[in-house]
């Protein structure tokens, strides 16, 4: 009887490209020394991964949990949004077991696309009415992709109108050294831009001398071109 990881595995190969495949490697930075280093892709599209997901989304979290140690990008990308999707409709005890579950397998969730479509929901929204402390410890913490988590969860905070965090996290860190980190503070900044174009000005004003230009160029890109123009200088 084959395992469900095979049963995934197969159902995902089914829906693959031969073009995707040769692709994504080079899309998701897998050389040598790059972030997603040693990936390996089916190469299946979102929206073909997600297809899968919804139809297994009645797994367990224990049946669940070996297809975060798959080999394949898409594998693990299948079971974090099979996780978002029993989220959707989950109680209490459900919603802190998926976000004890996800946050005790980060080093699974190790490229940004894997990050960016689960963190939201199963971290983010988890935690609207519980304390944000959690994301300042994955802040601090030495893995890039619980320092991208904890930013980019605070989308959730962002369309509740909750400025607070992502303003104090992109503090923390500024100076971080991986632009991937760059650009997912420039985002979250930018969409808490949305909210409050004044705060956004004027905190991009007052640190655009030490932030990074790509987090700088993220930031602003909403902005009008002549406001660009004058922040970008130095």
């Amino acid at each position: 009887m084959e395992t469900i990881v095979t049963t995934v595995t197969k159902e995902l190969q089914a829906r693959s490209s031969a073009e995707k495949r040769e692709i994504f490697p080079r899309f998701f930075k897998t050389g040598k020394g790059e972030y997603g280093e040693g990936d390996k892709f089916l190469g299946v599209t979102v929206p073909h991964v997600r297809a899968v997901a919804k139809q297994r989304k009645d797994l367990t979290l224990q049946e669940i949990k070996p297809l975060m140690e798959s080999e394949w990008h898409e594998v693990r990308l299948c079971a974090l949004l099979m996780m978002v999707e029993k989220s959707r409709k989950a109680d209490e005890k459900l919603r802190k077991q998926l976000f004890d579950c996800y946050l005790s397998m980060t080093e699974h969730i190790n490229n940004w696309d894997l990050v960016d479509l689960s963190c939201p929901t199963l971290v983010g929204e988890y935690l609207l009415d519980q304390s944000h402390e959690r994301l300042y410890r994955l802040a601090q913490s030495k893995l890039l992709w619980d320092n991208r988590i904890a930013i980019v969860s605070t989308i959730a905070f962002i369309r509740k109108g909750q400025l607070e965090d992502t303003y104090a996290l992109c503090d923390i860190m500024m100076q971080h050294p991986h632009d991937l980190m760059h650009k997912a503070c420039g985002w979250m900044l930018r969409e808490a831009g949305k909210r409050n174009p004044q705060r956004l000005y004027d905190y991009v004003d007052r640190h655009r001398q030490g932030m990074p230009r790509t987090m700088l160029r993220y930031a602003i890109e909403k902005f009008a071109p002549e406001e660009r123009a004058s922040l970008m200088k130095r």
